[in-house]
């Protein structure tokens, strides 16, 4: 800590002091008295009219902290040296404030005592105004007040004291402070003059910065004389007087980083000796027993080591460590407070784009289900029609079968009807021989003739209807296809068995076909297989013409109705006879 961060705390509680009404503003006549105490305790040439230049466009009125501020720092702590004696300057300001703010009367600690306490408190406080002190540093001053008494710390009391503290703040004032160790509340057990003695132990090694004190024989220079003396160890001098109340003082040590310590032998009588070499001269100390000895010697050789590396004292350097630590802690704590406050912008951002999406979510369910039971609707519609279609195509493959069945009976009685022929045809060739009886089995086959080519005729225009009939149901089963396969796509989870049934329904009617072309090829072996008593009906009365399969070409007409042949079928077919006679006669 500078000296002027440390004169400022004093004088703020003096400024603080004089603010009677705490209205943050002091009169200018106490400010004067202020200033001038303050130069004269810090050794400043004093200007009594500077203050009233600094203040001099200023009103009659009352001057704040703020407003004094520039002056104190311009005409007094910019001048200010080390070369004053800082406890009368704390006295002073002490002198200012205490009694506005303590009743001694309710104290079991003097008013020195609470002096002491005071300017800890200025030590240990923030740097922040007003001036407080937080639970760490009270647990640090306490910890430091008990053990210089010998007592033990006892965590569980302080752990319910600082949660009282935390319930109502985090941080002690000045005067809270020496309230809290002037009632005892931490040195129960413990008498007046303990408390007394471990105050002022703590203040001389915070405050004034004393190491360690206590008494030891010193060799003198000139005598060669052993000595009592009360040694007093700070960082860079030991001072040693003639008593423990510092009445007289005898001499300085001064230290620094080319000084050393040393450890020697017994001698003289006199034990628990040591050494101490500075620039100007050495000195021999003798400790009363080996533990002071050794605590000595590691006590001065702290102090030289950090002289030779420029560190401040051990405590200040301890407590610019918990600042800087708590400061750290604080930067942490209000990034993560940063982070936590952006956390929950971005949480309730997305809390609320959480909330727009399950809206969202909300309506394209309620925008789903209501597509769904429309979709169900138009399912349902379309089973129901595909199920009227089904049963339609199931009446028409029935229909088809019954037909199919039908023809095959015909085909039957036809291909009967064909063999009935063969064997007349047997009968015929027999008849030529006997020339009356031939004539008699010609007019009966002319007669059996005539009735195949009605027959036939028959068959053929229902052929021709079935074919007709079977043309448009493929047809319409090809639109039917289309528009299912229109609606497959807009429906396409739906429409998959119906699908699958059209498909069935197709490969049937292929079935239907294949028997149906079946049947046809028959017919036409069937037609083949009479090829010769055709022609040899044809041959001997040239006007008789069985039914065949083909194109409808220019018809003959006979004594009995349309022939089944034209003159350049009736003449291929005659070659392809006679070829095939051949062929017969060949091989017999």
């Amino acid at each position: 800590m500078a000296l002027r961060d440390e004169l400022l705390k004093s004088i703020w509680h003096a400024f603080t002091a004089l603010d009677v009404d705490k209205s943050g503003k002091v009169s200018k006549s106490q400010l004067k008295v202020l200033s001038h105490n303050l130069c004269t305790v810090m050794k400043i040439p004093h200007d009594p009219v500077a203050l009233e230049e600094h203040f001099k466009d200023d009103d009659e009125g009352p001057v704040s902290n703020q407003g004094y501020m520039p002056y104190l720092n311009k005409f007094i702590l910019d001048k200010v040296t080390d070369n004053f004696d800082r406890q009368d300057f704390n006295k002073m300001c002490w002198t200012l404030c205490f009694r506005k703010n303590l009743d001694q009367n309710q104290l079991l600690i003097s008013n020195d005592d609470a002096f002491k306490i005071w300017s800890i408190f200025n030590f240990l406080s923030e740097d922040r105004y007003p001036l407080t002190m937080v639970t760490e540093e009270i647990e640090y001053f306490l910890r430091k007040l008990t053990e210089a008494m010998g007592g033990s710390w006892v965590e569980e009391r302080f752990e319910d004291y600082k949660m009282q503290l935390n319930s109502k703040q985090k941080s002690l004032n000045a005067w809270e402070l020496i309230i809290l160790v002037g009632s005892g509340h931490f040195s129960k057990g413990m008498d007046r003059q303990t408390l007394s003695m471990g105050i002022n132990e703590v203040y001389q090694e915070l405050i004034m910065d004393v190491l360690k004190q206590g008494y030891m024989m010193k060799k003198g220079h000139k005598r060669k004389n052993w000595t009592e003396r009360w040694f007093m160890l700070k960082p860079n001098s030991i001072s040693y007087y003639v008593s423990e109340d510092l009445a007289e003082k005898k001499g300085d040590i001064l230290l620094d980083g080319n000084c050393s310590v040393e450890a020697l032998q017994d001698k003289d009588g006199k034990k628990c000796l040591f050494l101490i070499n500075s620039l100007q001269k050495s000195f021999e100390i003798s400790a009363s027993d080996k533990k002071k000895k050794l605590e000595w010697i590691q006590a001065v050789q702290t102090c030289v080591s950090l002289l030779r590396q420029g560190r401040p004292a051990p405590h200040r350097e301890a407590r610019q460590k918990r600042r800087e630590l708590r400061l750290k802690q604080q930067a942490e704590q209000e990034e993560l407070e940063l982070r936590m406050s952006e956390l929950q912008t971005a949480n309730e951002a997305k809390q609320l784009e959480l909330e727009n999406m399950r809206k969202a979510l909300e309506e394209a369910a309620t925008n789903a289900a209501e597509e769904e039971r429309r979709r169900l609707e138009t399912q349902t519609e379309l089973q129901d029609r595909y199920r009227l279609d089904l049963e339609r195509e199931q009446t028409v493959r029935q229909q088809m079968e019954e037909q199919v069945a039908q023809k095959s009976t015909e085909l039957e009685q036809y291909l009967q009807r064909v063999q009935e022929l063969e064997d007349m045809y047997h009968q015929l060739e027999d008849a030529l021989e006997d020339e009356r009886h031939a004539r008699q089995d010609e007019e009966a086959v002319r007669r059996l003739q005539a009735r195949l080519l009605e027959e036939e005729a028959t068959k053929r225009i229902e052929l021709e209807e079935f074919h007709l009939r079977q043309q448009r149901a493929i047809s319409e089963t090809e639109a039917e296809k289309q528009e299912l396969e229109k609606a497959r796509l807009a429906k396409e989870n739906a429409l998959q068995a119906a699908m699958k049934q059209l498909e069935q329904l197709e490969q049937e009617r292929q079935g239907a076909l294949e028997q149906y072309q079946t049947v046809m090829k028959k017919l036409e072996d069937a037609t083949n297989n009479t090829k010769t008593w055709k022609h040899k009906v044809a041959e001997h009365e040239g006007m008789l013409r069985l039914i065949q399969p083909g194109s409808k070409g220019q018809q003959m007409i006979t004594n009995w109705g349309p022939a089944a042949f034209s003159d350049a079928e009736l003449s291929l077919r005659q070659k392809k006879w006679q070829e095939m006679k051949n062929q017969t006669t060949q091989a017999q």
